[in-house]
């Protein structure tokens, strides 16, 4: 069996978009996700604006993730966001060590903080 590894997305979805397209692609996206691997963390980052313009649109609404999967399930994924035509970008980086102990550093960092605002 091949080993699962570590990636990050980054997606854009249409800013034009209503609020429940929004939810429905981030949880299609998920699941997907979820059926061929194991997603580690989703950060929606909400709507932005875009450095410069595509398709006509100036902002755009920015879903980071982190998953870990066999390395197949990456370009299955990357057709399915291809394919709809409310993403206007997304990019796929599979994590070397290096940032593998930064998102891990990053973690346990948001835990620490999120423990003293508890406290």
């Amino acid at each position: 069996m091949a080993s699962e590894n570590m990636y990050e997305l980054t997606y854009i979805i249409s800013g034009v978009a209503q609020q429940n397209q929004v939810d429905d692609i981030v949880n299609s996206v998920n699941k997907f996700i979820r059926e061929h691997g194991t997603l580690e963390y989703v950060d929606e980052w909400g709507n932005q604006r875009l450095a410069y313009e595509i398709d006509k649109k100036r902002s755009g609404y920015y879903v980071n993730l982190y998953f870990k999967a066999e390395g197949k399930v990456v370009p299955q994924l990357e057709r399915q966001l291809q394919l709809n035509d409310q993403i206007l970008r997304y990019l796929t980086l599979r994590m070397d060590a290096k940032m593998i102990r930064h998102y891990e550093r990053q973690q346990n960092t948001s835990a620490v903080e999120e423990a003293a605002e508890d406290a």
